[in-house]
């Protein structure tokens, strides 16, 4: 059986409980972390982006891009499936909001502003919405079917 059959991506009290004050400000409260101010926006070291509170696999670096905007940005997701658009309307704009479909946290907007050469969008995510697990971590951390499908360093 592979690593990812094996687990259940879900939201649970534990999980939640885990969560530093700025990360359950933006998972559960659709906050927006300041641009430039967190850990990922210009990490460069290859590996995984995972969803902080469920787990689920969400972004690798190989579709990581320097946009410039101060948050991580990414081409697409690394499963379409772990990601839901929604409509937001907040802040006197149209958006679309994206969130982790098994731990509906809240991560970032996408816009179709990103590389034309690679699909044309920009998934802007919030760095307290993720937790990164580099390329040689993968397997000891559950995410051993990630192992050879992410590129080395950049």
């Amino acid at each position: 059986m592979s690593d990812q059959a094996q687990k259940t991506w879900g939201k649970s009290a534990e999980a939640l409980a885990r969560l530093s004050p700025e990360e359950y400000r933006v998972t559960q409260q659709s906050g927006t972390e300041r641009p430039f101010s967190g850990a990922f926006w210009d990490m460069k070291e290859p590996g995984l982006y995972v969803d902080v509170v469920s787990g689920e696999p969400l972004f690798t670096s190989d579709d990581k891009f320097d946009s410039g905007c101060g948050w991580p940005s990414f081409t697409k997701p690394a499963v379409d499936a772990h990601v839901t658009e929604h409509r937001d309307a907040t802040h006197g704009m149209i958006r679309t909001e994206v969130r982790s479909t098994h731990g509906d946290s809240h991560l970032g907007h996408v816009f179709p502003d990103g590389p034309r050469d690679r699909g044309g969008l920009r998934y802007c995510i919030n760095s307290a919405s993720l937790r990164f697990v580099p390329l040689d971590r993968l397997a000891a951390e559950g995410y051993g079917d990630w192992v050879g499908k992410i590129r080395g360093a950049k």
